[in-house]
C-alpha cells in the first residue's frame, strides 16, 4: 500500500463536546469562550475529515466527552457513517487506553488538536505497527499528536504526568520498560496556546478561515497529551 492510498485500519478520536468554557480554555483570552469554542468544532471537523481520508468510515469511532448526546456528534455520525462511544471514567491515560483496548486490530487514536496531521501520514503510522509495538507523533510541547499499538497495555499510560512536558519522555521510558520498539515518524506541532494561532494563521492550507476570525477582537496574551 502507498503512503497515499486509504487504508482499512481502526481509528479512534478523542471528542470533546463544543461546549463554551469548556474547550480550548487556554485560548479564551485570545478568542474568548465562544470563538475558543467554534475554533473547537473546526478542528474537531478536520481531524475527523484526515480520519476519513485515510480509512474507512466503518472503521472510525469518535469517543465523546462533556455531552456525548451533543447534535454535533450525532451530525457526524448521520452524515459520515462513522460510530460514536462514550469516553470511560479515568484519566487521559486509562480513556487512550480503552479506546485502544476496544480495536480488534493494530489501530491508532488521534485528538483533535492537530491540524498538521494528514492523511498520508495516518497511513504512514499505521505501516509502521508491521515492526514497531508502538508508533507515537511527538509534538512540540512535549505530548504527543497520536498513538498506535499492536496491542494495547495499560502500562504503557501508567505514572505519566498528563498535561506537562514530560508526557512523551515518561511514555518513552514505559515502553522500555516493555521492551516496546517505538516509532516516531514526524514531529509536529498543535492548536492549544495563544500562540499557536499565528503559527495556524499561516498555515491556510491546514484549516480553513482565520483561526482570529472566530472573534471580533485581536487580544494578545481533549487533546491527546
Amino acid at each position: 500500500m502507498s503512503a497515499d492510498t486509504p487504508g482499512h485500519f481502526p481509528l479512534a478520536i478523542l471528542a470533546k463536546a463544543p461546549l463554551p468554557g469548556r474547550v480550548k480554555t487556554r485560548l479564551i483570552p485570545a478568542l474568548g469562550a465562544e470563538g475558543a469554542c467554534r475554533l473547537h468544532e473546526r478542528l474537531l471537523r478536520q481531524a475527523l475529515a484526515t480520519a476519513l481520508a485515510a480509512t474507512s468510515p466503518q472503521r472510525i469511532t469518535l469517543w465523546t466527552a462533556l455531552d456525548h448526546a451533543h447534535p454535533l456528534f450525532r451530525e457526524l455520525a448521520d452524515r459520515h457513517g462513522i460510530s460514536l462511544r462514550a469516553q470511560p471514567e479515568g484519566d487521559l491515560g486509562e480513556r487512550m487506553y480503552r479506546a485502544l483496548q476496544a480495536m480488534d486490530a493494530p489501530g491508532l487514536l488521534i485528538g483533535s488538536d492537530c491540524p498538521a496531521l494528514s492523511p498520508a501520514l495516518l497511513i504512514r503510522c499505521h505501516a509502521a505497527l508491521t515492526e514497531a509495538d508502538a508508533v507515537f507523533l511527538p509534538v512540540e510541547d512535549g505530548g504527543y499528536a497520536l498513538v498506535g499499538v499492536r496491542r494495547a497495555d495499560r502500562r504503557l499510560f501508567a505514572a505519566v504526568d498528563w498535561g506537562t512536558s514530560r508526557v512523551m519522555a515518561q511514555t518513552r521510558d514505559r515502553a522500555n520498560e516493555l521492551g516496546w520498539r517505538l516509532a516516531c515518524p514526524a514531529r509536529l506541532w498543535d492548536v492549544d496556546r495563544p500562540e499557536d494561532l499565528e503559527r495556524l494563521a499561516r498555515h491556510p492550507d491546514l484549516i480553513a478561515g482565520d483561526p482570529y476570525s472566530m472573534t471580533g477582537h485581536h487580544e494578545e496574551e481533549d487533546k491527546l497529551p
